[in-house]
């Protein structure tokens, strides 16, 4: 079996990208995404501008597979769950917790409120989709819609339980 010449570079890329995506969401979590730069998503990943732009051809282009990683994260997440409510309850929690979406709701309100209601996006379809294997058509949808509201308004780790149970507790309609 041969070997893949093009394995090395390949890790390297990953790498990088994953160095890339990190300093962004970081630099959205201190700064927001209207004042970050690629300057600053450059310098923050600790790789140069050529190799940013060799990723990325600009920051709206960096702040999509950011979002496409993240989302690749949560259906890992749920995945990974033992039943429907742990998934549920874990996604919460991510959603809740994450100190990118808890700086966008104070430094770009407009920003995420534009994400999070564009349903015709590709990523908020695929994610619909891995929401319906999940949970079953009914509360896949619902699911989502109570995911996309914990991003405006977080939920306590005891208010995720409690709404866990009771989404997956719902029968099929």
């Amino acid at each position: 079996m041969p070997l893949n010449k093009y394995a090395p570079q390949v890790a390297t890329h990953r790498r990088t990208q994953n160095a890339i995506l990190e300093a962004t969401k970081q630099l959205i979590t201190t700064t927001g995404i209207k004042k970050m730069s690629m300057i600053e998503i450059a310098d923050s990943s600790e790789v140069s501008r050529a190799t940013l732009y060799n990723h990325y051809r600009d920051k709206e282009s960096v702040i999509r597979a950011l979002c496409e990683s993240e989302l690749a994260r949560l259906v890992e997440i749920a995945q990974a769950a033992p039943d429907a409510t742990t998934a549920l309850h874990n996604l919460s929690l991510q959603v809740s917790s994450d100190p990118a979406l808890a700086a966008m709701r104070t430094q770009d309100p407009d920003q995420l409120t534009l994400v999070l209601t564009n349903h015709e996006d590709q990523l908020w379809k695929a994610f619909a989709i891995a929401m319906t294997h999940l949970l079953g058509e009914a509360k896949g949808a619902l699911a989502l819609r109570w995911l996309l509201g914990q991003a405006l308004h977080p939920l306590s780790a005891d208010q995720s339980r409690i709404q866990a149970e009771a989404i997956s507790g719902i029968a099929n309609l």
